[in-house]
C-alpha cells in the first residue's frame, strides 16, 4: 500500500466510532417502532420520514469512505431517502398511503441494492454476509407485502408498514455495527503495517 494510502485510511478509520454510534442509533429506533402502537396516519408518515432521513444521513456517511462506482450509488440513495423523509415531513398522510401501495417495490429495490453490495464487497468487507442476508430478507418481505397487501385493511396496513420500518432500522443497525468494527479493524491492520515498516 502506498504511503499516501495509508495516510487516508487510518484518517478514516479514526472515525469508526460514528458508524458504531449510528448502529446502535438505529436498533433504538427499532426497538421503539417494533414496541409501539401506532395508531395515527399522520404519525407513521412522520415516523417514515425520521427513519428516511437518518436513511439518506447514513448514506452520506457510507459515501465518504467507500470508493469507486459505490460512491455514487450511495449518494444517489442518499438523495432519493432525503427526499422522501422531507416529503414524509410535509405531507405525512400522503407518504403513508404512497408507501402503502410501493412497499413491495421498494423492497424489492433495496433488497436488491443490499445483495449486490454485499457480494461485491466480499474481497474487502469480513462483514459481507450481513448485507446479503439483509437483501434477502428483505426481498422475502417485498414477496409477502406485495402478495397480501391487497387484503389488508388500512389498520393491517399501518401495523405491517411499522413492521417494515422496525425490520429495516433493525437490519441497518446490526450492518453499521458489523461496519463499524469492520473499519477498526482495517485501521488496526493499516497501523500494524506502519510499525512493521522500516524505518
Amino acid at each position: 500500500m502506498l504511503s499516501g494510502e495509508r495516510m487516508i485510511v487510518r484518517e478514516w478509520t479514526r472515525y469508526w466510532w460514528v458508524f458504531l454510534v449510528s448502529g446502535i442509533l438505529w436498533l433504538l429506533i427499532a426497538w421503539v417502532v417494533l414496541r409501539g402502537n401506532q395508531t395515527s396516519i399522520a404519525a407513521v408518515g412522520l415516523l417514515i420520514g425520521v427513519v428516511f432521513l437518518l436513511a439518506g444521513i447514513n448514506e452520506v456517511g457510507v459515501a465518504t469512505v467507500v470508493s469507486g462506482g459505490w460512491k455514487v450509488w450511495h449518494y444517489i440513495m442518499a438523495v432519493l431517502f432525503i427526499l422522501a423523509g422531507l416529503w414524509g415531513f410535509i405531507r405525512p398522510v400522503n407518504t403513508f398511503f404512497a408507501l402503502a401501495s410501493v412497499l413491495g417495490l421498494i423492497l424489492i429495490f433495496y433488497g436488491t441494492f443490499e445483495i449486490i453490495q454485499g457480494v461485491a464487497s466480499r474481497a474487502v468487507n469480513p462483514y459481507w454476509w450481513v448485507n446479503l442476508i439483509t437483501g434477502i430478507l428483505l426481498v422475502l418481505l417485498a414477496f409477502w407485502v406485495s402478495g397480501s397487501d391487497r387484503v389488508y385493511a388500512l389498520a393491517q396496513r399501518t401495523v405491517l408498514i411499522l413492521f417494515w420500518v422496525g425490520f429495516f432500522a433493525l437490519f441497518r443497525g446490526f450492518s453499521q455495527i458489523f461496519m463499524a468494527f469492520a473499519v477498526r479493524h482495517e485501521g488496526q491492520e493499516a497501523a500494524a503495517a506502519d510499525a512493521a515498516r522500516p524505518a
